[in-house]
């Protein structure tokens, strides 16, 4: 077996990828993965030593924030990125060490991870090989320390993007050693684990308050905004993933070149920010979700972004208008780097823009969003007189993510065959499969509430605490909401995490449950929470719905 992978949904036959990635990756490339996970591991585990000693180290806590980010699925294809990253950790690691001394600082009993050093790139790739998932021989310990770990990942994400925007928390860098560190701990036990699991979730909380204020505070609270999915006739650049701020400066360095500037899949809710509406030649959304780029970028016509991961394998036919920055990354691509001060010079993506045709228009019409908490609590009076005449009987949460399986069809077909007294809360990309879809409105209140990106399932955590407190409830479990989930990859994990920290309890997860999951495990999730899958419409809504 060259290589092992099961972080993500769509992993071959539901059990793991083992020669090539449904990704796209590589196995040469799933092993450099590994390693630098390997890596970042053992820089924690010194990390975790530090901190005792009061020394916090900003390099570090970046350097494990973006490497992670790096290795989540769809991110980053570039096997020389990880080459590099892998020394670059090894580098920091004796460098911390050393600092650690000087202040005497107890390294005893250092893990493995934390003291290994290649003499050259092929003991480094020999490493390489040997320290994936498959390294943890017991079962159960395995899917604990991969479910931490792929919380964590999902962690460095909401983390990335608040700190570009300035906001950082040294409690959740913390967090994040100490837990990457006890997976490399045999004496750490299961019933640790599991705990530890739940505590993941409770900085997934933290993390994804902290990116909230951090995006609110920076463009405004999101509003209720009617987003315009046809085309102008100019030349135009399409910017995907999630990093606000790279929205931002887009739109700055555009402005006035007649260069129109479109979202697509989960920058959709950029449009919902006070910020951005004042450019005139912020047109709206174009195309789907993430899956789907392989055509949609095509009949774009113009350069493509990509700010974050969900970024498909390129066909040669557009991949020269495809350019990457941040973590993302895939040979032969244009990256656009982050200069010393934290800007980037969008100038090159903008020349290439002017020489490419408008885009094909694909649909007309438009979409409406802009149901953060702050906006929903403004309409709170209505949406409980709602409930409390009986106009709105249950509330659904379909957030988390979409992807290529035909089996997520089931989704669509779930929206159309809910009752019309119920309100689908929705975030992340899983949207787009019922977002365009004419499901009405109950007095004036749409039928699909898009709270904005996946980490703004935050926000739809925010709205239920608003309905059990008006209600006066004691559990959140008390309130008339169904939770039927999709999930892809490993920001729903942390997003799932969240959701069990705050007690919430029979979350359905679809189309599978994850591969991760060994039946212990799994079945610890099914009797604590009430964890579980789907089956049919038909008979999934009566269970809803019972």
């Amino acid at each position: 077996m060259g290589m092992f992978c099961f972080q993500c949904q769509e992993t071959a036959g539901c059990k793991g990828c083992t020669v090539k990635g449904v990704c796209g990756k590589t196995e040469d490339l799933a092993n450099l993965q590994d390693l630098l996970v390997y890596v970042v591991k053992g820089l924690s585990d010194v990390a975790v030593r530090t901190e005792e000693a009061g020394i916090i180290n900003a390099k570090v806590n970046k350097f494990v924030v973006e490497s992670l980010f790096a290795t989540i699925t769809n991110a980053n294809f570039d096997n020389s990125v990880f080459v590099t990253r892998v020394k670059e950790g090894l580098t920091l690691r004796e460098a911390f060490i050393n600092e650690g001394k000087e202040k005497n600082v107890d390294f005893s009993n250092l893990s493995e991870a934390a003291l290994w050093t290649p003499s050259n790139d092929e003991e480094m790739l020999e490493k390489s090989t040997k320290v994936g998932v498959l390294a943890t021989e017991n079962e159960d310990i395995r899917s604990l320390r991969e479910l931490i770990i792929y919380g964590v990942k999902g962690l460095c994400a909401y983390i990335k993007h608040s700190t570009h925007l300035g906001y950082d928390d040294d409690n959740i860098h913390k967090f994040m050693h100490k837990a990457l560190a006890a997976t490399l701990n045999d004496n750490v036990s299961a019933d640790e684990l599991v705990a530890l699991t739940l505590e993941t979730g409770k900085f997934g909380v933290d993390a994804m308050a902290l990116l909230d204020k951090a995006n609110t505070e920076s463009y405004g609270n999101p509003e209720i905004t009617k987003v315009n999915i046809g085309v102008r006739n100019n030349p135009a650049i399409l910017i995907s993933g999630h990093d606000l701020k790279d929205m931002e400066q887009l739109l700055k360095q555009t402005e006035g070149t007649g260069v129109d500037v479109y979202t697509h899949s989960e920058m959709l809710p950029a449009n919902y920010y006070p910020a951005f509406k004042k450019y005139s030649h912020f047109v709206g959304n174009y195309g789907n979700a993430w899956w789907k780029q392989t055509s949609e970028f095509e009949s774009f016509n113009g350069p493509i972004l990509m700010t974050t991961n969900c970024l498909v394998p390129p066909k040669d036919s557009y991949k020269d208008r495809v350019y990457t920055t941040g973590v993302v990354g895939f040979k032969g691509l244009k990256h656009i780097a982050t200069k010393e001060d934290g800007t980037k010079d969008f100038s090159e993506i903008i020349e290439h823009a002017k020489k490419c045709a408008s885009p094909t228009e694909i649909e007309k019409g438009e979409i409406i969003g802009g149901f953060a908490h702050n906006q929903v609590i403004a309409l709170a009076d209505k949406v409980v007189d709602a409930v409390k005449t009986g106009a709105i009987k249950r509330f659904f949460v379909m957030a988390g993510c979409d992807g290529r399986a035909k089996s997520r069809d089931y989704y669509t077909e779930f929206a159309k065959a809910l009752p019309q007294d119920t309100v689908i809360l929705t975030a992340g990309c899983a949207k787009y499969k019922y977002n365009k879809l004419n499901l009405g409105d109950i007095g004036g209140i749409p039928r699909v509430l898009d709270a904005g990106q996946c980490n703004d399932s935050f926000s739809l955590v925010m709205i239920a605490l608003k309905l059990k407190e008006v209600f006066e409830l004691e559990d959140i479990n008390e309130l008339p909401i169904s939770y039927n989930i999709a999930w892809y990859e490993q920001k729903a994990v942390i997003v799932l995490l969240a959701l069990l920290h705050l007690g919430v309890k029979n979350i359905h997860l679809g189309p599978t449950l994850p591969a991760f999951l060994s039946p212990n495990v799994a079945s610890i999730l099914v009797e604590t929470f009430g964890i579980g899958g789907i089956t049919n419409v038909e008979d999934d809504m009566k269970m809803f719905l019972a």
